[in-house]
């Protein structure tokens, strides 16, 4: 089974802006080279998170969608749709000294993505078929180190905008 593990193309958004679940657009003309890796990989349908940013390349990819919930990004509560440096730098700090145990102000912590995005997984993993899966930085991380029978490391760097990773099971 093939799985390609792939991060939105950029957003719209100005760089260093803080979104999780803010529902933002993808930049212009930044699909070509996403769209053709992922027709590359022999996916045979697609699982996509439901935000636009996921969900616009999935529906250009032409296979079958799966809409998944799980695959949603961490919800960064109330600093959504803020600069990264306009949140009180104390706030942050905070927050980031344990990132599976506390969440961004008013959000979701990590212990709780890594439970939702594991679900997701043995969803995607079940039918043994070779598929796409249209997602986040976030869900990201823990997908690639369920798929290598790892820990996943939430203060990983998160991988590029349109990337996509082949993955052999």
């Amino acid at each position: 089974m093939i799985v390609a593990l792939a991060r939105h193309p950029a957003t719209s958004l100005p760089a260093g802006t803080c979104y999780g679940r803010l529902d933002v657009g993808l930049a212009a003309d930044c699909w070509p080279d996403f769209l053709e890796a992922l027709a590359a990989s022999g996916a045979t349908r697609v699982w996509s998170s439901p935000a636009r940013r996921c969900v616009e390349p999935a529906r250009a990819t032409g296979l079958p969608i799966i809409i998944e919930p799980r695959l949603q990004e961490l919800d960064f509560g109330t600093w959504e749709g803020r600069r990264w440096s306009d949140i009180p730098r104390p706030e942050f700090d905070y927050w980031a000294a344990d990132l599976l145990a506390r969440a961004p102000h008013g959000g979701e912590t990590g212990a709780a993505l890594i439970v939702r995005v594991s679900a997701a997984w043995d969803a995607i993993i079940a039918p043994g078929k070779d598929c796409a899966v249209i997602t986040h930085g976030g869900p990201l991380k823990v997908l690639t180190a369920l798929a290598h029978a790892r820990t996943p490391d939430l203060a990983a760097p998160a991988p590029p905008f349109g990337s996509v990773n082949i993955i052999q099971r």
